[in-house]
């Protein structure tokens, strides 16, 4: 038995393949065979840890009484399923990495060993954030309801292109690098030509930088109603390069994303309460007893009302018409149509109080004074010269 141990162990050390001992490829095959095992070993503790992590968070979410239809979990989510994204292919290269070390291997292979270990790495590195960044863009994407084409879905696929381009861009240069490219002159060639691009599609990388501030800062969303300088109406869809807008008299309005953010944006989807200011005159000759009645009776009415909340009712200033009022209510609802309604109640009960009251509304007027001229003086005779 102990001749038979004694001649194998001889054979592995004197047979060669491609010049390697038996030995040392076989050691090395075992080192890859328990550097994959324990690697996986470890991948699937981390995923377990996480798994345990997000089920955490979403119970405590759950207990919080989190909004239906909001986005489940948080950072333990995000980081199960990128842990869930590692590349077994990878993996098992790294294994065979780890046996290729304990190998005497000739020449430049060492080097090219190493190089090899740092494809990996980037390549994995590389994989993470793709997935990372489109999780990312797809949760904050839901979080603000933008489950759509409606909302947001064109920017933000064009924020997770972008991110994943300059991602993977970045993983080149530097695989580039390690693998002893000089990539000083490509980088600077790059800078030139991107410059040159951007310089003559400036307005077009206007308004998708107007888009891409318009996702994030959210000054509108579609379907609310905004007024933009001459313009009224609901927001239909976000774009790229434009907005459209649906105006209250019918038609849809173009307006490009850059034009758009440089103006004041009113914007009524936070509306809940309409403070409105209204006045009116009375005539003059108005007792004072009677003006200040009047103001007890506007009260009386705005009070009287349910989605009306009385604010103040004053007698302003003496015009040049009238005694002028100015009344403040606020209407408990933000609909125009319910704010025109309630207007229209108040202006006929006041017409009514003022008709008990004998007093009339003040009309503009203007009196026109004619003063009489006195005689003229008679003219002095006329003699004739001779």
């Amino acid at each position: 038995m102990e001749q038979q141990i004694a001649s194998a162990t001889t054979w592995l050390h004197a047979e060669t393949f491609w010049g390697l001992s038996a030995s040392s490829l076989l050691i090395a095959a075992a080192a890859t065979l328990l550097t994959y095992l324990v690697l996986m070993l470890a991948l699937r503790w981390a995923v377990g840890r996480a798994s345990q992590a997000a089920e955490q968070q979403q119970q405590q979410a759950g207990e919080g009484g989190a909004a239906a239809g909001a986005p489940r979990g948080g950072p333990a989510t995000i980081a199960l399923q990128v842990l869930a994204g590692t590349s077994r292919l990878l993996i098992l290269l790294a294994a065979l990495l780890v046996g290729a070390g304990l190998l005497d291997l000739p020449g430049r292979w060492p080097a090219k060993v190493e190089q090899l270990w740092f494809l990996a790495l980037a390549l994995q590195v590389g994989l993470w954030g793709t997935r990372a960044t489109t999780l990312v863009v797809d949760r904050y994407r839901q979080h603000h309801g933008a489950t759509g084409p409606a909302q947001m879905s064109a920017s933000a696929t064009l924020m997770s292109w972008g991110l994943r381009t300059l991602l993977w861009a970045t993983v080149l240069l530097a695989i580039l690098s390690n693998l002893g490219v000089n990539i000083t002159a490509f980088v600077a060639s790059l800078g030139v030509g991107g410059i040159a691009i951007a310089l003559a599609v400036q307005n077009v990388l206007g308004d998708l930088f107007a888009s891409m501030a318009i996702a994030v800062d959210k000054p509108f969303e579609v379907g609310d109603f905004i007024v933009v300088g001459s313009v009224a109406g609901t927001v239909q869809q976000i774009g790229v390069k434009t907005t459209r807008i649906r105006a209250l008299s019918g038609e849809q309005v173009v307006m490009s994303n850059t034009d758009l953010l440089k103006q004041t944006i009113n914007n009524y989807r936070h509306l809940r309460e309409r403070r409105i200011v209204f006045n009116f005159r009375v005539a003059y000759g108005t007792p004072a007893d009677t003006a200040e009645a009047i103001a007890q009776a506007v009260r009386r009415i705005i009070e009287a009302e349910p989605n009306a909340r009385f604010d103040r009712a004053h007698l302003q200033s003496f015009s040049e018409t009238g005694l002028a009022y100015e009344v403040v209510y606020i209407v408990l609802d933000a609909g125009y149509n319910t704010y025109m309604d309630l207007q229209q109640k108040i202006n006929l009960a006041l017409m009514r109080e003022l008709e008990a009251m004998g007093v009339g509304f003040a009309v503009p007027e203007r009196r026109l004074h004619m003063a009489s001229l006195p005689p003229e003086p008679p003219a002095a005779p006329r003699h004739a010269m001779v």
